[in-house]
């Protein structure tokens, strides 16, 4: 394996030093790789439980007899139990949000990341073997280069958790549209079956398309990314900088994924959980940009308070939308209920910390003759959408009393907010078992009981009022990213072009005249052609593609390389091997059918794309010398005022027929013809 490395001690059992390629590491025992191992028995279990409901509920539309049908809803009922345990165990697994954490993480709220797909392995060995043979007429088998590709996809299973993870995905990604350009025919099904299990509830979809494979991958890169961003280091600025822009890569990819493929047949990558994902990665996104503009401290400036309320009112809202989306229907039959209830605790908490902000800079900030009073009163009105009536922003900056009691009243709303985060978090078994985050909300409540404390005086009797809602703003706003785009090539060569075996020519040169021209890119295109011509006599038509001169394999040599071979011709000739493009009606897709829980349903996933090249360009193009159809190339694209701080709790190489593809794919690169229904 030309990309392979060897571990540091690890041998197999053989006692023969194992490999594993860059970004991949299957021996890992860390946190989450134990967690993977747990999701793959789960779903194991799952799809055994599954064919064993389907087999009663056969039995039970099948039989007549009562006893038997009873015996028969007994064991239903018995499998559904068991399913349900199960799920609820999954569930669990995508509740463990601590394995995911960055190890200096000791003050921060975790974030949440998602769980990798898994998948069964393929064989592409006979089926790409046989397809060479029939479709290519290659005698040559590729035994070491098929080896190479069900490598690459094995490494896939268990890529590391790190930007070499990512370009693992991203290398077997780019070969996805060149695997379907040559071996995934419309007019036949490979018979290759690609078997993925949904990242949520575990039920298996097995289908013959590879669309199916190239959107799961596409979801593991945003699966990935999404680790990659709840383990980095929100103590520092780079650190944080790095969370926010995995987390907009992740969106990006999950939005892609949403836009090109359509009716997927696994509800994880349905269009509801993937608009709900992407909201959710891009509020953990904007919840990271609100973390570094706080991280060297907040100043204590009316200015500087007022703007980071605002920021702390934006996270809100976004977690606000977040939490909707998983309460919708379907979603909310899928989605953990650990996910849906962190969402609303965090909209609370941060909306709590607005209204603290803004309770700070109207308590401990009064309008003095040196402040621009014009320029306050522009940045107050701005963070009110309606005030109480009667009350207008210079009566608060300017009237001591009406300042006191709406501070007071945003500090009171301050306290309900997270006396409503902490109940909300009671709810829920396992966010009980974060301690960090039910501390950080203990803190930011008690320091806002403090502050009304400090505030309020007992012989004092206010007209209590509600304080108005804070508009959100922010400098920073997330956005979905997509990492960088590569083009792979198309070819002459292809499952869905279709052309006469090769068949020999004898040329012969007749007064240094061979009797036909040549044009066009690899493989060259016979024209012009001279019907009284000896090649003409011997079977050459025009628009033959030559693929052969003598013993030199033409199929990817330019027009002015197979010219240099047959200049020397003579009248004793050359035979030259060519093929005939075939005439063929575009038919209809395959139908595939995908069993879902070992039940044959029928889905439709669309794949949408562009063309990538302009196939009419005449000019000549020199390609160097290839032995074989499938021996491709793919090239690379490659302080001055004191401070308020946030709560916190106390305690390489290549396939042979494909150079690596680092960076991701772009939709140009995906087969107009891709569809699976």
């Amino acid at each position: 394996m030309t990309d392979a490395i060897l571990p540091n001690g690890i041998k197999d059992s053989g006692g023969d030093s194992s490999y594993f390629r860059k970004g991949c590491n299957p021996f890992a025992q860390t946190g989450r790789s134990k967690l993977q191992n747990k999701r793959a028995g789960l779903n194991q279990q799952i799809i055994k439980q599954m064919r064993m409901r389907a087999g009663a509920e056969n039995l039970l539309k099948a039989t007549s007899n009562n006893k038997v049908k009873e015996m028969v809803m007994l064991e239903l009922s018995y499998v559904n139990s068991n399913l349900q345990l199960l799920m609820g165990q999954l569930e669990g697994l995508n509740s463990s949000v601590e394995v995911y954490q960055s190890t200096q993480e000791t003050s921060h709220i975790p974030l949440i990341a998602l769980g990798l797909k898994e998948t069964k392995d393929v064989d592409f060995s006979a089926p790409f073997k046989d397809f060479i043979l029939e479709h290519y007429s290659e005698e040559n088998t590729f035994e070491d280069q098929i080896a190479d590709l069900m490598d690459l996809r094995q490494a896939c299973r268990t890529p590391s958790r790190s930007e070499a993870g990512v370009e693992l995905l991203a290398k077997y990604f780019g070969h996805l549209p060149l695997l379907e350009s040559r071996f995934f025919s419309s007019t036949r099904l490979a018979g290759i079956f690609f078997t993925w299990y949904d990242s949520f509830t575990g039920v298996p979809v097995c289908q013959q398309n590879l669309s199916l494979e190239k959107a799961s991958i596409l979801f593991n890169m945003a699966a990935l990314y999404s680790q990659l961003g709840t383990r980095c280091d929100r103590q520092t600025v780079a650190g944080l900088a790095d969370a926010i822009s995995s987390f907009q890569k992740a969106a990006g990819i999950l939005n892609h994924l949403k836009e090109t493929f359509t009716h997927t047949p696994s509800y994880d990558m349905s269009p509801a959980m993937l608009s709900m994902l992407i909201r959710m990665m891009l509020a953990q996104a904007q919840e990271c940009l609100f973390e570094r503009l706080a991280l060297a401290g907040i100043r204590n400036h009316f200015f500087a308070l007022l703007k980071i309320a605002q920021e702390a009112s934006k996270v809100s809202e976004i977690y606000d939308q977040v939490h909707q989306s998983m309460i919708q229907t379907p979603v909310k039959d899928n989605v953990p209920l650990f996910w849906s209830t962190m969402s609303q605790v965090k909209a609370n908490h941060y909306r709590s910390m607005a209204h603290y902000f803004v309770a700070i800079a109207l308590l401990d900030h009064q309008l003095n003759p040196s402040d621009d009073e014009d320029q306050q009163e522009k940045t107050l009105s701005q963070v009110y959408d309606q005030l109480p009536e009667g009350c207008t922003p210079l009566d608060i900056l300017k009237k001591r009393d009406e300042r006191t009691r709406i501070g007071q009243a945003h500090i009171r709303r301050a306290i309900m907010g997270h006396e409503e985060a902490l109940r909300i978090h009671g709810l829920c078994h396992h966010l009980n078992n974060l301690e960090i985050l039910q501390e950080i909300l203990r803190v930011s409540h008690q320091r806002s009981l403090n502050k009304l404390t400090e505030n309020e005086s007992e012989d004092e009797f206010t007209d209590y009022v509600v304080a108005p809602d804070i508009i959100s703003k922010s400098e920073y706003k997330a956005e979905m990213e997509l990492p960088a785009t590569t083009k792979g090539p198309l070819s002459f060569f292809t499952a869905k072009q279709r052309w006469t075996a090769p068949r020999a020519v004898r040329i012969r040169s007749e007064d240094r005249d061979l009797g036909f021209t040549l044009r066009g890119e690899a493989p060259v295109e016979v024209v012009s052609l001279d019907p009284l011509c000896s090649a003409a006599a011997d079977g050459l038509k025009e628009g033959d593609h030559i693929v052969a001169v003598g013993d030199t394999d033409c199929k990817w040599l330019g027009l002015s390389e197979v010219m240099r071979l047959l200049k020397d011709v003579d009248e004793k000739g050359i035979d030259i091997q060519v093929v005939t493009v075939m005439d063929s009606n575009p038919p209809m897709p395959n139908k595939s059918a995908t069993f879902c829980g070992n039940l044959p349903k029928t889905y439709s996933m669309i794949c949408l794309a562009h063309d990538s090249e302009d196939k009419t360009s005449p000019k000549s193009r020199k390609v160097s010398k290839k032995t074989s159809f499938l021996s491709w190339g793919l090239k690379n694209r490659l302080k001055s005022a004191s401070t308020l701080s946030l709560p916190t709790a106390d305690h390489s190489g290549a396939l042979p027929w494909n150079k690596p593809c680092p960076t991701f794919p772009s939709s140009s690169s995906y087969n107009n013809d891709s569809a699976l229904y």
